[in-house]
């Protein structure tokens, strides 16, 4: 099984936010890897890394980052791939890293999600993936249903709650 996405997140103390996609990419059955790689601390080998990927048959990156937050505009920078920025909750509460993902200049995008978001930031990647695989696309669809039904349920129970003033 050769890995369709790429998590890559600065450094390891970023794993339960980035653990979110991983948990969300495999639910949907997409093959992924995950690795830690600075923009900073291990500059060449984040180059080497974007400008092989699309080689290796990556579709999409997601890229996690906090503080400065270089990461995902480092590896677009280098790839032709759409590659998907979570900025990192740390210093401003990840305001900081999330402007530095979302300022990027013309010609190097880089999508981005909410602070922490990494789970989104999977979603999206599936989103990609399903435009050419029909399965991958159910599997999106049921996961998106479900979603409706949840919030569906939650409001049935919310009905059930009684108070004195309540109206509905």
């Amino acid at each position: 099984m050769s890995p369709l996405v790429s998590i890559i997140m600065g450094s390891t103390s970023d794993l339960p936010v980035m653990e979110k996609a991983c948990k969300l990419l495999d639910e949907m059955q997409v093959p992924f890897e995950v690795n830690a790689l600075s923009a900073h601390r291990t500059p060449d080998a984040v180059e080497q890394f974007a400008k092989a990927a699309k080689g290796r048959g990556i579709r999409v990156i997601i890229a996690g980052a906090g503080m400065a937050a270089a990461l995902p505009g480092v590896i677009a920078a280098s790839t032709t791939l759409p590659v998907i920025g979570v900025p990192i909750k740390g210093m401003l509460d990840g305001l900081d890293a999330m402007l530095s993902i979302i300022q990027m200049p013309p010609g190097i995008p880089v999508a981005t999600v909410g602070v922490n978001g990494a789970q989104n930031a999977a979603i999206l990647a599936v989103e990609m993936l399903a435009l050419s695989d029909d399965t991958l696309a159910q599997r999106l669809a049921t996961y998106k249903e479900n979603l409706k039904q949840k919030i569906e349920k939650a409001n049935r129970d919310l009905a059930e709650v009684k108070y004195e003033y309540k109206t509905n």
